[in-house]
């Protein structure tokens, strides 16, 4: 089953008087337990692309969709209920909250959506252990490790059971052990439970064993 759809998505910014081509028609599927990458150079757009695939953005035009639904006509509030029950974001730079627990930053996405903190405990602390962490999850962040950080951003990101996960450069800031470790979490998980997910990195040797790779090239995919 086709999860993410895009059809011919455009994107262009101002620069002074100037007209920048970031995105020219890109056209992406994504299916059910898939894993995808998005590689190619720095400032190719890949970044651009995963903020309006993940509706953090919007396209100059084309169209978006998940299953079914469009999502690039979404309003705001609508894009971030959709953000919030079905996608998950992992970011190369973790995001956690430093002052809270591993386990307290797990559960974060669930109390902003108004879940019952407390039945949502049990599922965090089953995420923490599907990630190794269920040790440490009242460790605060910065008495983790790099890859620990990560492993818990991973749980963070599937707390309310995403159908789509959207990474951009989660190993970036790993060594080779940790972003491996994370990778093959991520496999596992997308194997298991049917989440697609799509990745861009510059790891080439990761994106090589996933199930389909992209590159991003003068504002097309290839």
């Amino acid at each position: 089953m086709t999860m993410l759809r895009a059809e011919a998505l455009r994107k262009s910014y101002r620069i002074g008087d100037q007209s920048l081509t970031i995105l020219d028609g890109v056209d992406l599927t994504l299916a059910e337990g898939e894993m995808a990458a998005i590689v190619g150079a720095s400032g190719s757009g890949k970044t651009t692309l995963l903020q309006i695939l993940g509706t953090l953005a919007r396209p100059d035009s084309g169209a978006l969709y998940f299953r079914d639904r469009r999502l690039d006509q979404l309003d705001e509030t609508a894009a971030a209920r959709f953000r919030n029950l079905s996608l998950g974001f992992m970011f190369q730079f973790h995001h956690l909250l430093p002052e809270f627990s591993a386990l307290e930053n797990v559960l974060m996405p669930a109390l902003i959506a108004g879940k019952n903190g407390q039945a949502k405990r049990a599922e965090a602390l089953a995420l923490l252990d599907t990630v190794e962490l269920g040790h440490r999850a009242g460790h605060r962040v910065n008495e983790m490790s790099g890859g620990e950080q990560q492993r818990t951003a991973l749980a963070r990101a599937l707390i309310m059971k995403p159908a789509v996960l959207l990474a951009d450069e989660p190993t970036g800031n790993l060594d080779t052990r940790s972003g491996r470790r994370v990778f093959e979490l991520l496999r596992t998980l997308c194997r298991e439970r049917g989440l697609a997910a799509l990745m861009v990195t510059h790891n080439l040797e990761l994106a090589a064993r996933m199930d389909c790779r992209y590159t991003l090239q003068d504002g097309r995919l290839g």
